[in-house]
């Protein structure tokens, strides 16, 4: 439409600028013009002589006025603006862009696409569309490839419910007669209603988890505030401390300082009484000399007794400097304080710091889900539903979680419960976690023995030293590391996550047994065993086998669901006919 009305462009064409006219301005013989194009060419005319019209020639004396043509001005406004509209339309076709079926040479952009005659159109060619009266009943729609039929070369426009695709008219007569068919625009009006409920309820759960994600923004920040606040806190706290134990260090040193005064003092006195008695005595020693030395015998004997008397009568009594105390004894005091504190802060510390790491305890733990592997936490003295068959070495499966509780199946004990936070997961590469943390109360002087579940020691096993083996600990290092003297091996070193402390039950129990296992009798892996050290195969801890041959420490079983399962004697425990291993049972006895 819009190129159907520029087609003349001339007619609103400056005569002058060869362009549309702008402020246009009509003068006395109808002819129009540019008001600054008019008057730069009517400015170059002699003022004497006549104003002439560039295109009739007509010639006005004098100049007449110019005066701006609203009406013309506000067509070349309009006339603008479509021009601008059509020239932003009529954008040439790039690659992937439907391009219009009737444009030549240079190929336009389609802007429509008329669903009953096939085709595309830009602008220019959509004009008969508007004004066609036949035409005007034609669907428009947005500029799309035509959806037609392979089969029949025709237009898709019914949607087959059978066979869920879109069909033609002629479809309805061949492959789909008889099908469950209705109009592409039902079936799209249908389809619609459900997927706006669906955008809708994705809406709604965009908005949800929104607040959702806004909520936890908040959370995040509180909780790394109370963080910062609890880290000032806690290093007030401790400048506190350590202040008070200056202002305590510093007490301590004043009254040593103050005791030392007063002994020295005491001392000074003491001192200058002794001089005084020296001065006093070298006064008599000269007097003696004086008299020792003197010729006259009557004089000597006359001086004698008077001396002799007073040498006698003025004894001086012995001093010697006694402090009130013996700062040796102080240093020992002090160095027994300091072990004290030392001993008492660590303890709280830790203490402390194992409680800062239980405080996620109050809330279940995320990662805990049915079907993992789960054992009581360390931290946990005795858990709120009781041990039970269970201890802190026992691992189980989640069986069940109801809110805080959960239900685990350990080899110990089925159907036990337990509260989420009191529990921890169990991954084979940390099944030894807890015994690791347990070695700590490794101290020198204990037996202890290589794990069950160590295949080989870090350092190796060494001379005649086997899981059997139990020897006392004769030296902690700071690495993990101990040194141990074994019956057969003097100064093994290992590990401490390696290693386990034997009681006179556990050893007693475990040689024993280990002594009376014997072909034909029925064994299973004992429960503290994580992992064989010849691996599971198909064999669980319920597993129940008969042996079949002992080598040394290797034994060979046979499983129900393993033959021939290789072990080792000190991992197994016999089973009576009742089920009930023989260490529990002699244990009861």
């Amino acid at each position: 439409m819009a190129e159907a009305i520029l087609g003349d462009h001339d007619q609103y064409s400056c005569s002058i600028c060869l362009d549309l006219l702008n402020d246009p301005v009509t003068i006395p013989c109808g002819h129009s013009y540019c008001m600054s194009c008019i008057n730069e060419c009517w400015n170059t005319t002699d003022q004497k002589a006549t104003y002439k019209c560039p295109q009739c020639r007509h010639t006005f004396k004098p100049k007449p006025p110019l005066n701006r043509n609203t009406i013309l001005a506000e067509i070349m406004e309009k006339l603008r603006s479509t021009k601008l509209q059509v020239s932003e339309a009529q954008s040439l076709a790039g690659p992937g862009e439907i391009a219009c079926d009737f444009c030549s040479g240079e190929v336009f952009k389609a802007v429509k696409s008329c669903l009953e005659c096939r085709a595309s159109y830009c602008e220019t060619h959509l004009y008969p569309h508007y004004n066609v009266p036949a035409l005007k009943k034609h669907k428009l729609v947005k500029a799309t490839v035509m959806p037609i039929c392979s089969k029949h070369d025709k237009l898709l426009e019914v949607y087959c419910r059978t066979d869920q695709i879109c069909v033609c008219m002629h479809c309805l007569m061949d492959d789909h007669k008889g099908h469950d068919t209705v109009p592409s625009t039902t079936e799209r009006n249908e389809k619609q209603m459900k997927l706006t409920d669906t955008h809708t309820k994705v809406k709604q759960t965009i908005q949800a988890k929104e607040k959702e994600l806004q909520k936890m923004k908040m959370d995040i920040t509180s909780h790394s505030d109370s963080a910062k606040d609890a880290v000032k806190n806690s290093k007030r706290v401790f400048t506190e401390l350590v202040k008070l134990i200056e202002k305590k260090s510093n007490e301590v040193i004043e009254k040593i300082k103050a005791q030392e005064k007063a002994d020295l003092d005491q001392g000074a006195k003491l001192q200058d009484k002794l001089e005084e008695e020296i001065t006093e005595l070298k006064k008599r020693e000269g007097v003696l000399d004086t008299l020792l030395q003197t010729d006259d015998n009557i004089q000597f004997l006359q001086n004698y007794e008077s001396m002799s008397s007073s040498s006698e009568s003025d004894e001086f009594p012995s001093l010697s400097f006694q402090p009130s105390c013996s700062f040796d004894d102080i240093n020992k005091l002090v160095c027994e304080l300091t072990g004290r504190l030392e001993t008492t802060c660590m303890q709280e510390i830790n203490k402390t710091i194992n409680k800062v790491s239980d405080l996620s305890t109050k809330r279940p733990p995320s990662d805990i889900a049915v079907g993992d592997r789960v054992r009581v936490k360390p931290s946990v003295v005795i858990p709120t539903q009781k041990w039970g068959s269970v201890t802190h070495i026992s691992i189980g499966v989640v069986k069940k979680i109801q809110g805080e509780l959960l239900t685990v199946d350990f080899p110990e004990q089925k159907n036990w419960t337990g509260v989420v936070s009191e529990m921890e997961r169990v991954t084979s590469a940390g099944s030894d976690l807890l015994t690791k943390n347990a070695s700590v109360d490794i101290k020198v002087g204990d037996r202890v023995r290589v794990k069950p579940s160590i295949t080989t020691p870090k350092h190796n096993w060494g001379r005649n030293v086997t899981h059997k083996s139990v020897g006392v600990v004769k030296d902690i290092k700071g690495d993990d590391s101990l040194v141990v003297d074994f019956p057969g091996h003097a100064n093994w070193k290992g590990m401490l996550s390696e290693m386990e402390r034997v009681t006179n039950d556990d050893e007693m129990g475990a040689s024993s047994l280990d002594s009376i296992i014997k072909i034909g009798d029925k064994v299973r892996v004992k429960p503290s065993v994580v992992t064989p050290t010849h691996k599971w195969g198909a064999v669980t801890h319920k597993s129940i086998g008969v042996v079949k041959k002992i080598q040394g420490e290797s034994l060979i079983i046979d499983f129900p669901e393993h033959k021939n399962w290789t072990g080792i004697v000190s991992e197994m425990e016999l089973v009576t006919d009742t089920g009930t291993d023989l260490s529990t049972k002699k244990h009861f006895s």
